[in-house]
């Protein structure tokens, strides 16, 4: 594992046009469904990561505020529950709630390494270009992997807290959560160490909708930029100004639904995925699941991993959790 020091040096686990080869392959299975799909994870190239910033400081959208604040009130109590060696974050994006993380963790006594996981080599470069200045004596790594695919490929020495934030597990529909929590328990193995995970609980619609159709249309734009990145990387040419944003609350799978509805019928032709479709007025592409949960469901799906809950920390107006579980 290459350490940062002066330069940062990213150790690459994706195979050579991966994300080019598996956004073909998403764009083939997605829209050729009855009812079109797309991950979420294809919201952000540059402009889409600056249009979530901006959601972040919305009034509406409260989830990354509150977990930060459940971090500055907690993050000790969560390090002394469980001390690590090793902080491993997965998808950390621009690792802004770290820090909270890792004075919490060098405080209970032995952390020396810092390993963010994320698919972009820009996110990875920019946050640990800042920790490095702020935490000289941490080992820190940068690793380009798929955190749905490549745990196995992840540092296994000593004591580590893996920290899944940012309630990103919610874009995993059910299957796919218990194989990736499944994959986090198998990488924990009989070591010891610990999952954080961030989670948004279930609200009423009436405040979970406005988090994601925010009256000023921040949240509209980012959820149309996944159409300029099938523009920009497939040479697609979907009128973009003709899909208008929905969110939905679903009440039956207890999640929030981001669509994109055509307000006029067209075809679309994508040559980089080797694709022609039609679009029908009124016809809806989900771009994003985002499912809340309750705290039981919690514990239930991760026992189903082998994990047991050792400590479950939420705001005052129990919006979100962030539980900590160790294997059993």
């Amino acid at each position: 594992m290459n350490l940062l020091t002066t330069a940062l040096e990213i150790v690459h686990h994706l195979p050579p046009h991966y994300l080019e080869r598996t956004l073909r392959e998403d764009v083939r299975a997605g829209l050729t469904k009855p009812v079109k799909t797309l991950p979420p994870k294809w919201f952000y190239d540059q402009r889409g990561s600056e249009l979530f910033e901006q959601i972040t400081q919305l009034p509406e959208y409260f989830p990354t505020r509150t977990e930060r604040r459940i971090l500055a009130d907690h993050a000790a109590e969560m390090a002394a529950a469980s001390p690590a060696e090793t902080l491993i974050e997965l998808g950390s994006g621009s690792s802004r709630k770290t820090p909270l993380l890792l004075d919490a963790l060098k405080d209970a006594g032995p952390l020396r390494n810092y390993v963010a996981v994320d698919v972009s080599d820009t996110a990875l470069t920019e946050a640990n270009g800042e920790l490095s200045r702020d935490y000289p004596d941490l080992a820190l790594q940068a690793v380009a992997a798929d955190f749905e695919s490549q745990l196995q490929l992840l540092p296994r020495d000593g004591r580590r807290m893996i920290a899944f934030l940012g309630g990103t597990i919610g874009n995993l529909e059910p299957e796919a959560r218990a194989d990736f929590l499944e994959q986090v328990r198998e990488l924990l193995g009989q070591e010891g160490g610990s999952l954080l995970l961030g989670t948004g609980l279930v609200q009423p619609p009436e405040i979970l909708i406005p988090a994601y159709d925010d009256p000023t249309g921040v949240t509209a734009d980012f959820n149309r930029n996944v159409l300029r990145v099938l523009n920009a990387e497939l040479e697609a040419d979907f009128d973009v100004n003709a899909f208008e944003h929905v969110a939905v609350w679903n009440g039956d799978e207890e999640w929030i639904e981001m669509r994109l509805r055509a307000t006029r019928a067209m075809h679309v032709r994508l040559p980089g995925a080797g694709l022609e479709i039609d679009f029908k007025r009124g016809e809806v592409l989900r771009t994003e699941v985002s499912a809340k949960f309750r705290p039981e469901g919690i514990a239930a799906e991760l026992a189903a991993a082998r994990l047991t809950i050792v400590g479950q920390w939420t705001d005052e107006d129990e919006r979100y959790a962030m539980t900590l579980a160790e294997p059993l």
